[in-house]
């Protein structure tokens, strides 16, 4: 057992992890320029110490990192030989932004029909560089290993379906884009409190440098699958609260969607779906722990955003209350192509009615959770989201 145990520790090596990526990408050794390496230290260091991972937990933890740098050599591989990918503008995003639950999937599916807007798939976000014999044109391999994994882990922890409606080719978030510096919240698969409170403290410009750098390299895979018709990005993701000011900086046209509903609602949701993922990498996760964790970084998201919306001209901002967003969808729509200076044309009116009447949230089953299941209760709600209640859901209860 022990000698098992050693193995299996060294396996989260990184000059390991370094070289087995290395010779995945037919020797390829350039990772990229920032400081991906210190990043990736701490949290191998954490993941060892604090995570608990079970043996298939390391597993699957060591497939996920390794799958990561290969990503990045062979997305710098092709920068390297084909420089026009970086010219490629991306400037003027519209980003929806909000706490989890607060209507973000609804929101974006919704609009993502319009092939105006340029999205990502899962697959894409997944699997955004071409896998070894496969062609630019045809991804194949990437979809197919895509759907295969999404039905893995909908096998493993069918309860994840309430909480995020996972679908290998629909678009979702840029989360899993986000993830490649490192820099960006992990721990969302493993209890590593040591890397989260060093990741409060370092300068977190990299996830988006690196971001817009991975968007460019999928618009030009876009382009050389004949996809090349959209003129801005959709992009959507609740971890830009902790970050809003370094988004707007590095996409200086951005117009951000600020989704809002009671966090009593969705804070607990947020806990679970962390809790259900790290279920996937360790046999004892605590609910608690991922409850105070996951409301503390929450809280403070919802501060930092109010703070520098308050900076910002209004225009770059637009609300959106969840409750209008189930019930009242085509109106929301209204807004937001108004927001974003796009007219709501014929066409993405009745695109956008055919897929809510296809795909609508009362399709999708219940996810209720208690907030004393994760460590949490009323009083602590009123007191982190005082200002943010008041603020923005005063009459909205």
């Amino acid at each position: 057992m022990n000698m098992t145990t050693q193995t299996t520790r060294q396996a989260l090596d990184i000059d390991q992890l370094l070289s087995e990526a290395s010779q995945r990408a037919s020797g390829l050794s350039h990772f990229g320029d920032d400081d991906y390496r210190q990043a990736l230290e701490v949290l191998v260091d954490a993941l060892d110490r604090e995570a608990k991972l079970s043996d298939t937990g390391r597993y699957l933890m060591r497939e996920r990192l390794i799958g990561q740098l290969l990503n990045r050599l062979v997305m710098e591989d092709y920068l390297g030989r084909f420089p026009e990918i970086t010219r490629i503008a991306i400037d003027d995003p519209l980003v929806i932004v909000g706490l989890p639950r607060t209507g973000t999937t609804m929101l974006q599916r919704t609009l993502a029909v319009d092939p105006r807007f340029h999205s990502a798939a899962w697959w894409e976000t997944r699997y955004p560089a071409p896998l070894e014999g496969e062609t630019l044109a045809v991804p194949e391999q990437r979809i197919s290993r895509a759907k295969a994994e999404v039905q893995q882990t909908i096998e493993a922890i069918p309860q994840i379906l309430s909480i995020h409606p996972f679908d290998a080719m629909l678009c979702d978030e840029e989360f899993m884009l986000m993830e490649h510096s490192f820099l960006c919240a992990m721990d969302a698969y493993a209890d590593v409190p040591s890397y989260t409170q060093w990741l409060d403290q370092q300068d977190q410009r990299p996830v988006y440098t690196q971001l817009k750098k991975m968007l460019q390299f999928l618009q030009w895979q876009k382009q050389q699958r004949g996809e090349a018709g959209g003129q801005r990005w959709l992009l959507k993701a609740p971890q830009h609260l902790h970050t809003i000011d370094l988004l707007l900086e590095v996409f200086p046209r951005a117009q951000v969607i600020l989704t809002h509903r009671e966090p009593a609602q969705t804070i607990p949701s947020m806990a679970s779906m962390a809790h259900t993922l790290w279920q996937m990498y360790s046999d004892q996760p605590d609910p608690r722990s991922a409850g105070i964790q996951w409301n503390r970084r929450m809280a403070r998201g919802i501060r930092h955003t109010m703070q520098v919306r308050d900076q910002h001209s209004p225009d770059r901002f637009l609300d959106i209350q969840f409750a209008d967003t189930v019930a009242r969808p085509m109106q929301v729509l209204e807004r937001v192509y108004s927001f974003a200076g796009m007219p709501f044309t014929d066409r993405a009116r009745a695109d956008a009615e055919q897929w809510l009447a296809k795909n609508g949230r009362e399709k999708r089953a219940s996810h209720d959770y208690s907030l004393e299941r994760f460590g949490l209760n009323e009083a602590q709600m009123t007191r982190d989201y005082m200002e943010y209640r008041t603020r923005h859901l005063s009459g909205n209860h």
